[in-house]
């Protein structure tokens, strides 16, 4: 019988490529870059902005991925009512273009949907492609009879429960939920959006 061993590995920067961590108000310039890389200046008139406008994130789910010190990927969830009914809403999920073939779109996934279960949140809601997000359990079952606040694919409409039946009955309109900014911090950001972008 061969004896065993105990053998020290050493992580390096090829083992762990990228670290995912809360959101830091020192993230906020490079989320914002990435943010407009990767959805373009016209972002801030998405329909599914008007559910995040003026609105603080969810506390403790605002996700940020770092490699090398630099700000690769993130994703936010928000208060939200469907037709009534308490959800989250995730978006937006956004990963630099270099760090995609890593599986940072992943990993935030997976780590924003655990904690929000483990804050004991009961649905979660998304406007995405069905196939990528069909893998973390999300569909457009329950989410039918659901409307956005503006123009919307309602194919890509889609909602993941946490506990059987979170989204039953669910109808009507989404609308926001969470607390609101301070008027002044909400002002800063919409004046923000609408400076135009130099190149």
């Amino acid at each position: 019988m061969a004896a065993l061993r105990k053998t020290t590995v050493a992580l390096t920067p090829d083992a762990a490529p990228f670290a995912i961590r809360s959101e830091r108000a020192s993230d906020l310039v490079a989320r914002e870059a990435l943010l407009d890389a990767c959805f373009g200046g016209n972002r801030h008139a998405r329909t599914c902005q008007r559910l995040r406008d003026g609105r603080a994130p969810a506390e403790g789910l605002s996700l940020s991925a770092v490699a090398q010190g630099r700000l690769v990927g993130t994703v936010r969830l928000w208060h939200v009512s469907a037709g009534g009914i308490p959800a989250l809403m995730l978006g937006p999920l956004a990963v630099e273009v270099s760090s995609r073939q890593l599986g940072v779109g992943a990993a935030l996934m997976d780590h924003a949907l655990a904690a929000a279960k483990a804050r004991g949140h009961r649905a979660v809601i998304l406007l995405g492609d069905a196939p990528y997000y069909a893998r973390f359990g999300f569909s457009a079952a329950k989410t039918g009879e659901l409307s956005l606040p503006g123009a919307f694919e309602r194919d890509r409409l889609l909602g993941l429960e946490f506990c059987d039946g979170a989204l039953d009955g669910a109808w009507g309109m989404i609308v926001p939920t969470g607390a609101k900014l301070p008027k002044t911090k909400a002002g800063r950001a919409r004046k923000t959006a609408l400076v135009p972008r130099v190149a």
